[in-house]
């Protein structure tokens, strides 16, 4: 047999929904109930009088951040003090006490993309001048490639005008024939 019986257990029974007609009646109640305790507050002396004035939010900024510090600090925690070194709390900073003038401090990955920029644009400069090996690879091989081009010129240039003698030449057989 399983537990609970044959009517088996909370899972299977039908759910009841307050309806909102109730829901307003009990708020007004609530209401009623705090307006009775303040009322009586009122009537019980002078002393009385001081632990009212406490009760309700005053105007200065003191008070708002106490009722806030005693919000945070419910159940166990107002009882035990925790000191979490991991745990930083935002501290709001004002306008006045930002400096803008002061450098930050920059993170060791911010400092090393610095440092390769400014390595690369060192780098740059020096092959620009010719001074790094490599540039001096690439001026050697543009050198190297000049003199080829150089003379293979030279080489299409003699062949054009050995070819041009041959054939005034053999213009001049051929007017020599003809006359």
């Amino acid at each position: 047999m399983p537990k609970g019986g044959k009517k088996g257990g909370h899972k299977g029974r039908m759910r009841t929904y307050t309806s909102p007609e109730e829901i307003d009646a009990q708020m007004k109640a609530e209401k009623e109930r705090k307006k009775q305790e303040q009322e009586e507050g009122e009537a019980g002396g002078a002393a009385q009088d001081d632990t009212a004035e406490e009760k309700l939010p005053a105007s200065g900024s003191d008070d708002s951040d106490d009722e806030n510090s005693q919000r945070r600090r419910a159940g166990v925690e107002g009882l035990i003090e925790i000191e979490n070194p991991n745990r930083l709390t935002q501290k709001a900073k004002k306008v006045t006490q930002i400096e803008v003038d002061e450098p930050r401090q920059l993170s060791r990955r911010e400092r090393e993309e610095i440092e390769k920029q400014k390595a690369k644009e060192r780098y740059m400069k020096m092959h620009l001048a010719g001074k790094t090996d490599q540039a001096k690879a690439d001026l050697a091989r543009l050198a190297i490639i000049r003199k080829q081009r150089e003379d293979a010129a030279k080489k299409k240039e003699e062949e054009k005008k050995a070819k041009e003698a041959a054939a005034a030449a053999s213009r001049g057989i051929n007017s020599l024939s003809l006359k």
